[in-house]
């Protein structure tokens, strides 16, 4: 049994976050890298969701992972479930105060606009910064306007604030420092994730550890370099025995195939990636294929230990790191 697993089940039951408001860019000096803390603070990472792909699997939910420091939550990737995740992680939605996006593929995406208005609907009142490729501000728009009937009743029924002047969607184009307030230093990444272009993995160091989210990649020099280091790196994993039987039921095998050949990183690739990156303990995350129960811990650990010899962590929903 994973050594995560009682402990992650205690504190997730016992969480519980305070509303976060964003501090100003200012609030360190541009030549300063390290966010500067309270006493006694503890980065936490949650697991929201792990599993890989567009469809819903009954085994593990669709992508998210959340990095809390003080109490502030900082949301990486918003697949279908994402609130009810935080939900189930103890993590309060009006907490929320900076969503980063890696790219435009639905299951990365999907909840993007649902998380943060059922955040509105809960007790988001403060402004939240949304980070990620473009479209994202006319993604941003576009969804408020689907959805402006509820918006506009509830404005009016229960006297809630504008939820758009809370939303403040940034597009990246390309690597280099996101952005830092006095808990956290973002730096972003370009990765491989063809035909997606840009796709991101992102960096955040804060004052008690540093953790790399991959996204979804190919096998990335770029990342590599973003990860020097770094105590944890969470990778995406594809396990190549199990392919054939993940695409035997689509009319378009062939084309997928080979997307995910081209696209993801094999259980091989990650653990030389880890290695090769110096970094601590590797969290295996965005399982291809996610929902087979014949793959099991053992099976993934199998094929990433022989290449890794670091700490190796299979991911799992809501485990807390």
């Amino acid at each position: 049994m994973d050594r995560f697993t009682d402990r992650t089940r205690r504190r997730l039951l016992g969480a519980s976050v305070a509303a976060l408001g964003l501090s100003a860019l200012p609030a360190l000096a541009a030549a300063d890298a390290t966010p500067v803390s309270k006493p006694g603070a503890r980065t936490r990472l949650i697991l929201l969701g792990t599993a890989g792909g567009p469809t819903p699997k009954a085994l593990r939910a669709a992508p998210a992972s959340a990095v809390v420091v003080d109490d502030a939550i900082y949301l990486i990737d918003c697949g279908n479930g994402v609130a009810r995740q935080m939900a189930l992680a103890g993590l309060s939605l009006g907490a929320i105060g900076n969503v980063f996006l890696t790219h435009h593929h639905s299951d990365h995406n999907a909840d993007y606009g649902n998380l943060l208005w059922l955040a509105w609907a809960a007790d988001l009142r403060h402004r939240v910064d949304t980070w990620g490729p473009p479209p994202l501000k006319r993604m941003t728009r576009q969804f408020l306007r689907l959805n402006d009937t509820d918006i506009r009743t509830r404005i009016a029924d229960e006297g809630r604030p504008e939820l758009a002047s809370l939303i403040r969607p940034h597009e990246l184009r390309a690597g280099g420092e996101v952005m830092r307030d006095e808990r956290v230093r973002v730096t972003a990444a370009l990765v491989d994730h063809p035909p997606m272009h840009p796709a991101f993995a992102y960096r955040f160091d804060t004052p008690d550890r540093s953790i790399v989210f991959s996204g979804d990649t190919r096998p990335s020099a770029a990342l590599i370099e973003l990860a020097r280091g770094a105590d944890v790196l969470v990778h995406e994993v594809m396990y190549l025995p199990a392919l054939e039987k993940l695409i035997a039921s689509e009319a378009q095998a062939a084309r997928l195939r080979q997307h995910l050949l081209d696209s993801h990183t094999t259980t091989e690739q990650v653990g030389k990636l880890a290695s090769e990156a110096g970094v601590k303990t590797l969290v295996l995350n965005h399982f291809v294929p996610g929902g087979d129960p014949a793959l099991t811990d053992e099976v993934w650990r199998a094929a990433v230990a022989p290449h890794f010899k670091g700490e190796l962590v299979i991911g799992r929903d809501l485990m807390e790191l």
